[in-house]
């Protein structure tokens, strides 16, 4: 935040604390590593200091995390990452089809469903959108077995050469309907999407850039470089205009989910609920 705004609120009185960088890195230290320099935060997921493994708890540290990301006025521009090789891993050593089944198949509480499955699917998306009005870069550092949507939906995306963009859920049993649907039928368009939504074929780093979902494919070890130089460089520019740059390139992306994104969430959820209930 500006120090003289700051300065005001400080004599003025009444203004409740925004939230403090310290603090929500620590909170969400499991499931992130948060680094602010010059105003340019990096966050990057991970489990153990190793890539990052999907799973309910991170699901919903996600959405919150977002909310504190960008309800503090000391970020200017979020990088988001993950951790070594992968951009996101298995949630358990059992992988594919069978190790999904497995995870969906553990015994939850009666309000799970809403809160962690419905609730959380959604907030995901919409705090990563509605809640951070800062530029956005993604840095795939690698292949995932799910969730590369949050990269899609940032302003600008790199990628390692070894990254791969997939939607893995009609494969694995479930309709595709939380997020990364959306990106794609957005940016390929329908019918390259329906192909990979239908097969969860992986689309890979060059692939990704000839269809216009990425915008650098680089190496590895060149990736978090490029992305602090590109952040670096939209610093030099007003306060108010990046962030009002921000709010017009993300337009689309609210339109698209106000549209599609709790349609495509319900339809996924009750698949489930359907299939379950003839099996």
């Amino acid at each position: 935040m500006p120090r003289e705004l700051d300065e005001w609120h400080a004599r003025t009185g009444g203004y409740v604390p925004r939230p403090a960088f310290a603090a929500y890195a620590e909170k969400y230290a499991e499931y992130f590593r948060m680094r602010r320099r010059d105003g340019i935060i990096e966050v990057r997921m991970h489990t153990g200091d190793g890539p990052a493994r999907f799973g309910f708890a991170m699901h919903n540290a996600w959405g919150q995390a977002w909310q504190e990301i960008g309800n503090d006025p000391d970020n200017e521009v979020l990088i988001l990452t993950g951790t070594g090789d992968q951009w996101l891993a298995a949630p358990s050593a059992a992988t594919g089809a069978e190790g999904t089944r497995e995870f969906m198949r553990e015994p939850r509480p009666k309000d799970f469903a809403y809160e962690h499955t419905y609730y959380d699917a959604v907030k995901v998306l919409e705090n990563f959108i509605f809640g951070i009005d800062i530029p956005t870069i993604a840095a795939v550092n690698g292949p995932s077995v799910a969730h590369t949507e949050f990269a899609l939906l940032c302003d600008i995306t790199l990628a390692a050469e070894s990254a791969t963009i997939v939607d893995p859920h009609l494969p694995t049993g479930v309709a595709p309907g939380d997020g990364q649907q959306l990106t794609l039928q957005h940016l390929i368009g329908t019918k390259r999407a329906a192909y990979h939504l239908y097969t969860g074929e992986p689309i890979g780093a060059r692939q990704a850039l000839e269809l216009g979902l990425v915008n650098e494919v680089l190496p590895g070890e060149r990736l978090l470089p490029r992305a602090w130089e590109i952040a670096e460089q939209i610093m030099k520019s007003p306060r108010a205009a990046r962030r009002l740059t921000h709010a017009i390139v993300q337009r689309p992306w609210k339109r698209r989910l106000v549209e599609d994104l709790g349609f495509g969430v319900a339809h996924e959820m009750f698949g489930i609920a359907a299939d379950r209930l003839r099996g």
